[in-house]
């Protein structure tokens, strides 16, 4: 029989399923050398967020079939390595949709009616009605950023109390969001027009602190902020500095640029500000959803079928899925870096197997490509089972071609997306079996491995324009690992790829810009 270890706490509906097909242990807080010693005798692990599943763990894991996290984020597990050992990685995407928006509704009406102190006085013995008048949320602009199945339903909820919606989404259709009852605004309308913003969004390196004293002073000073999404979306010191001084009326936090919260100056602010301790997805039925969630996809691989919410390998075959697990790895890479060239929200991607690949199933391609276009936007929400259906939902026309006439490698894809930036195309193919190879940008024929952050940019071929991108890029202590050139003719349009160390400081980006003879640059973190 099957071994399943538990090694977080798990809701008791979840561990019944899996000693429907497997002998299951549970055992909390392990060490990490416990943990090592431990996952060669299993077949599969479940794991909330506090096991931390490095590759020493995977190393190890000699017959582990699956890692199960009950509930959204997979920061925990080191998905890289699970998947090059074949270990399917599974979470529950939309388990605690309800309670985070529900929360973050909970924390909005708290905010307007003082609630949480006004319980603490008269916990206290104390009775002063006076000091505790509140606002109604009733017609007033609730500000939605992120428009995803959190912020949907948030929106929906208070459009029926009354509210009226703005939002800002660059990934979503006008369309989509007039289905929502949202009008679709871009960030600095939504920051001067909303009475209440409510953050729905993950925590990258465009969105950390997107709420700073600039955005701040550009709100109304009635304006309150919610963030039940990640911490550090939020300048936290710019925040206190904003409500303290009347820029905004308060804000209603429930997650933190370092958790626990420590000695921060947000404690002092009163009823202006409300404080959980990341209460987002502590609900009851929430953590019955993600616990029945993962321990079914668990029970099913065990049985041999495939999981619905894999972050890292398709439901496939197994012999169809190990001839086109580069491939797959390709298409993610490529879907990722078009999209981040097209910038915002993509309205359409054409994808074309060519070569040898054009005779190969084309549908788990067209998902990754899919997967990787949207995790900037979606990061461990989007999956090879949901893709297909995010993208649709955001307006994005997907056409797929064919075209084994092809011949510069044995197999290659092609991916082309459009978006705010423009239309932006890049080719790539598998090397030596495995190795990923960028052949192509915008029809500029290259052949660089993808890297973590990387640099384009269009120019004119002409002497002395590489000197002076590494020189600028020096003065900004920017170290270059690799630079490539791909041209058509000499003399004419360029493309140059630069791959680095660290992500670029603000504002280098502009001034490369102002270089002689370069006509555009973007950077791209994969």
């Amino acid at each position: 029989m099957p071994k399943v270890l538990v090694s977080d706490p798990i809701d008791q509906s979840g561990l019944d399923i899996l000693a429907q097909v497997a002998q299951v242990d549970v055992k909390t807080k392990l060490s990490p050398d416990e943990l090592v010693q431990l996952i060669p005798n299993y077949d599969a692990l479940m794991i909330r967020s506090g096991t931390k599943v490095t590759s020493d763990v995977i190393e190890a894991a000699s017959q582990l079939k699956i890692i199960g996290r009950a509930g959204v984020g997979v920061d925990n597990v080191d998905v890289t390595s699970a998947t090059r050992r074949g270990i399917v990685v599974v979470n529950s995407p939309e388990g605690n949709t309800i309670a985070a928006a529900e929360h973050a509704l909970a924390m909005m009406l708290s905010l307007s009616r003082n609630i949480p102190e006004a319980d603490k006085t008269v916990k206290s013995s104390a009775w002063d009605r006076k000091k505790f008048t509140g606002v109604e949320v009733y017609k007033k602009t609730l500000g939605v950023v992120g428009l995803g199945k959190i912020g949907s339903h948030v929106a929906s909820v208070a459009r029926t109390m009354g509210m009226n919606i703005l939002a800002y989404d660059p990934f979503i259709s006008k369309e989509r969001a007039a289905e929502l009852g949202c009008s679709l605004v871009d960030l600095e309308m939504l920051f001067q027009n909303s009475d209440y913003i409510t953050l729905h969004i993950p925590k990258t390196s465009e969105t950390t602190h997107l709420i700073n004293a600039e955005a701040l002073a550009k709100m109304k000073p009635t304006a309150r902020i919610i963030n039940c999404a990640r911490g550090g979306i939020i300048d936290e010191a710019a925040l206190h500095e904003a409500v303290k001084n009347g820029t905004i009326a308060g804000a209603a936090l429930d997650v933190y640029e370092d958790e626990p919260l420590g000695e921060s100056p947000l404690r002092e602010l009163g009823k202006a500000v409300v404080l959980t301790p990341h209460l987002g997805a502590s609900t009851t039925e929430a953590q019955i959803n993600v616990a029945v969630d993962v321990a079914e996809q668990i029970r099913d691989v065990l049985l041999g079928l495939p999981a619905r919410s894999a972050v890292n390998i398709p439901g496939l075959r197994p012999d169809v899925l190990e001839k086109l697990r580069p491939y797959l790895e390709l298409a993610e890479t490529l879907g990722n870096l078009a999209g981040q060239l097209a910038g915002g929200r993509v309205e359409q991607v054409q994808i074309r197997l060519q070569g040898d690949l054009a005779n190969q199933d084309s549908k788990p391609i067209v998902i990754a490509t899919l997967k990787g276009l949207l995790t900037n936007a979606l990061r461990e929400r989007v999956n090879y089972v949901n893709a297909s259906i995010e993208a649709k939902e955001r307006g994005i026309k997907v056409i797929e071609t064919r075209d084994a006439s092809v011949k510069d490698f044995t197999g290659s894809l092609y991916v082309s997306a459009q978006g705010s930036l423009g239309e932006h195309s890049v080719t790539g193919t598998i090397l030596g079996g495995s190795e990923v190879r960028i052949t192509d940008v915008n029809q500029f024929p290259i052949n660089v491995p993808p890297t973590k952050y990387m640099l384009f940019t269009l120019h004119r071929d002409m002497p002395g324009i590489i000197g002076k991108i590494g020189s600028l890029l020096g003065s900004f202590n920017v170290n270059i690992a690799s630079m490539q050139v791909g041209r058509q003719i000499v003399r004419g349009d360029a493309v140059m790829v630069l791959s680095i160390d660290d992500p670029l400081p603000d504002g280098i980006l502009e001034e490369i810009t102002k270089v002689p003879g370069i006509r555009d640059a973007y950077t791209v973190a994969l």
